[in-house]
């Protein structure tokens, strides 16, 4: 039997096939990047809407809703909903569907023990690294609190206080430290917005204009006793339950 040439006209034809989506300039197909978009946007979603304490522990996040508010099929949901849970932000129950992350009392107690040697370690770094310009977009993050608090504003309110800490490990220069804070605050996060009483601020402004206070004067040792007590203070007055009312998760998700 005689087979076509490879370099045959019509073996070509047979063997060479048109991508089905044409690369972007940088190499990667279009539908790729469309499809890495969408997953980052709805991981970002359901981790901003944890962190502004909208999503609460427990409230269930129904594949087949989260399919109809960002337009995606089963497949990228699953995927994202994986990565939270890899993350410590949803709990995902065989048979019965993700809900966002319950901390239990015992987790509560650990978070907050990694939290306060964490922050302790990178409030130290951020003593010794942080520049003038650092230290005025600190106070300007304050002032956004400032507002956001006389606004009774309680999601962006939220949001800042928890932003400020991370902000923190950013000024430390350490992208280990910086990883550790970003899940630890996330499960904090949780915690509060399950344990939190009617409204109790998570985090007092005060407090933190305090510490920064300490920081710009290059007093590590007082900014880390202060921080301590912050973070102390704050487990302290967490409640034992949540009255969270009930609400459809496209609100929650911000996205109604």
């Amino acid at each position: 039997m005689n087979f076509p040439n490879s370099s045959s006209p019509m073996s070509a034809k047979r063997t060479v096939r048109q991508p089905e989506t044409s690369p972007e300039p940088g190499g990667v197909p279009a539908i790729a990047k469309e499809g890495a978009d969408v997953e980052a946007r709805m991981y970002r979603s359901i981790f901003d809407s944890v962190m502004s304490q909208r999503l609460t522990p427990g409230t269930k996040l129904p594949e087949t809703t989260l399919c109809e508010l960002f337009g995606v099929g089963r497949s990228v949901v699953r995927k994202v909903l994986q990565r939270l849970a890899h993350d410590h932000i949803v709990q995902l129950r065989p048979n019965r569907g993700a809900i966002v992350a319950v901390p239990t009392a015992i987790e509560t107690r650990e978070v907050f023990e990694a939290r306060r040697a964490l922050e302790a370690a990178i409030v130290t770094l951020v003593t010794e690294r942080a520049t003038a310009s650092d230290l005025e977009a600190l106070r300007l993050q304050l002032r956004q609190e400032h507002e956001a608090m006389h606004r009774f504003d309680q999601p962006a309110w939220a949001r800042l206080a928890s932003t400020f800490h991370i902000r923190l490990a950013e000024l430390a220069r350490n992208p280990i430290l910086q990883r550790y804070l970003v899940e630890t605050v996330s499960r904090c996060s949780l915690i509060v917005a399950l344990h939190e009483p009617p409204g109790n601020a998570a985090c007092e402004h005060d407090e933190h204009e305090r510490i920064v206070e300490c920081i710009a004067r290059g007093d590590a040792a007082g900014a880390v006793k202060l921080l301590d007590e912050h973070l102390r203070d704050l487990e302290q007055h967490l409640a034992l339950e949540s009255n969270a009312e009930s609400r459809s998760l496209a609100r929650l998700l911000g996205l109604a």
